[in-house]
């Protein structure tokens, strides 16, 4: 009945709710392995969104002191879809408390990074202000994973604070991390569609003293920007992104940093073909 993918419906809903009273009366009984068993046959679904309602229907049951140190043990258990759905009911339980969600999404990055990236999305809608000064300090970690999720949701930002953005990709530039320079082509690629005038200064100064893979990252995304242009050139030819890309690629062209040159020279042949 929970294997299956997709959405859920009022039925499955229903379902859900339904094998989760059963859970319920075990726990009453103080039936703790049964209805240890009883949860994990709804939490190990492959199902996305049966873990994320499971995971926030369990706070409504009376006495949480019975539900926490399950939890916690379902948090480090070998199957992913439990962890998943423990990390849903601690987003629930501290969507109030973010910073407290925030440690434990930290601890959680490896163990479930999709639900990981999904809680922090929705954090950044919530608390910007917050993910501004905790995420300062993901970059900068060993870890890759943590790194690379560091930028993920960004974008919610994009508009009302690019200069954040882009000092924040300043630090990490020059990663050596994959997972990282894809997460820094895909923000940069957002932030520029809508703050163009605040972007292209931050991207030349960067390609003055580049090494061959930072000028990589930054074609990744500006070619995906001169390839936008031509869409929209078509259709919007006042828009101030695609005027602006165009006077910088011009512009580039002619500098005299042979680097910079060469990226305008590339995104020419890109615009004019």
């Amino acid at each position: 009945m929970f294997n299956k993918i997709g959405r859920l419906d009022t039925d499955m809903k229903k379902d859900i709710k339904q094998h989760l009273e059963e859970f319920y009366k075990l726990l009453d009984k103080n039936k703790k392995e049964q209805a240890e068993k009883q949860l994990f046959v709804l939490a190990k679904t492959p199902n996305y969104f049966i873990r994320e309602f499971a995971g926030k229907e369990l706070l409504n049951y009376h006495d949480q002191r019975k539900i926490l140190p399950l939890i916690k043990k379902m948090l480090k258990h070998r199957i992913y879809g439990i962890r998943a759905t423990a990390i849903f009911y601690f987003y629930s339980k501290l969507i109030d408390k973010p910073k407290k969600l925030l440690k434990i999404l930290e601890e959680s990055i490896d163990s479930v990074p999709w639900e990981v990236e999904s809680i922090i999305n929705d954090l950044w809608k919530k608390y910007p202000e917050l993910l501004k000064e905790s995420l300062k300090e993901w970059i900068l970690s060993e870890n890759e994973s943590k790194r690379a999720l560091s930028f993920h949701g960004m974008e919610n930002i994009a508009n009302s604070d690019p200069v954040y953005i882009m000092n924040f990709i300043a630090l990490a530039i020059d990663d050596e991390s994959m997972e990282v320079q894809k997460k820094i082509t895909h923000i940069l690629t957002q932030v520029a569609r809508t703050n163009p005038v605040i972007v292209y200064p931050y991207i030349h100064e960067w390609l003055l003293d580049a090494d061959e893979k930072r000028v990589k990252t930054i074609w990744v995304s500006m070619k995906k920007l001169a390839n936008i242009v031509i869409q929209k050139s078509r259709r919007e030819k006042s828009h101030d992104f695609v005027m602006l890309t165009k006077q910088t690629i011009s512009d580039w062209a002619t500098d005299e940093n042979e680097n910079v040159s060469k990226m305008g020279k590339k995104l020419s042949f890109i615009e004019n073909r």
